[in-house]
């Protein structure tokens, strides 16, 4: 039977009885049409699963009661921040679906030399909480209790700014890379794995990623599109180095 797992942004305690959130709880109510004693999954991103029985089912209201506490063991050893491009429109959303599926830890919406999507800072604002809706839905369906992090939209020279000094391997896909994922070792802390928006990143973000300790990584001899390329290589890097 499917495990109804569902986000909630608040925190969470065995024993307690809560009222989900209205859109959750419509969900619940009216798209999954669950009833009073029925079994779903809460989880808040603290790493731990929150299996609860459901207590009374309104018309708007849903309230359950919290059981117990797990620790679901399927986040990935090999931690990776995915530092993307921002793609247009409905790119961007699949980038970060997919990207939470696969297992990154942290997403970085980057503006580049080449960037097409120009965002003023309203949009900016309602687009990182769209993207972390997205990310906590995909948590919902891969089984993730921790979700991905996803900063602010900034530019690449700021985000390289405010890198700390660990030894995290920096890789950037580029179409002239020469490393390849299989020839990788990463340490215990992970990797930072940079992907260009739709035009690729220009000559001045090159210079700027190698200044910063950046080495070129190459999938193949073909080249990718933007919401294809970052998938593709957490894909191989997780397959290669994690637990895919």
């Amino acid at each position: 039977m499917r495990t109804i797992r569902i986000h909630v942004d608040q925190s969470l305690a065995v024993g307690a009885e809560l009222l989900l959130p209205a859109q959750a709880g419509e969900h619940v109510a009216r798209v999954l049409r669950l009833n009073a004693g029925d079994e779903i999954v809460l989880f808040n991103g603290d790493g731990h699963d929150y299996p609860a029985r459901i207590v009374s089912v309104g018309k708007r209201n849903v309230q359950v009661n919290i059981q117990a506490q797990q620790a679901p063991q399927n986040e990935s050893p090999l931690s990776l921040t995915l530092a993307q491009g921002v793609a247009r429109g409905e790119k961007m959303d699949l980038i970060v679906q997919k990207a939470t599926e696969l297992g990154v830890a942290r997403i970085v919406p980057l503006v580049t030399e080449r960037s097409e999507v120009k965002l003023d800072p309203a949009r900016a604002e309602k687009r990182l909480a769209h993207w972390q809706a997205v990310a906590a839905s995909a948590c919902e369906q891969s089984g993730r209790a921790h979700v991905p992090e996803i900063v602010p939209v900034q530019a690449l020279d700021a985000w390289l700014y405010s890198l700390v000094d660990n030894d995290a391997l920096r890789l950037a896909l580029l179409p002239e890379g020469t490393l390849r994922a299989r020839e990788l070792t990463f340490p215990s802390v992970g990797g930072l794995l940079v992907v260009g928006p739709e035009g690729g990143l220009g000559e001045r973000d090159i210079n700027a990623l190698i200044h910063a300790g950046f080495a070129g990584l190459v999938l193949g001899p073909r080249i990718l599109r933007t919401e294809t390329a970052g998938l593709a290589a957490l894909a191989a890097l997780q397959a290669l180095h994690g637990d895919l």
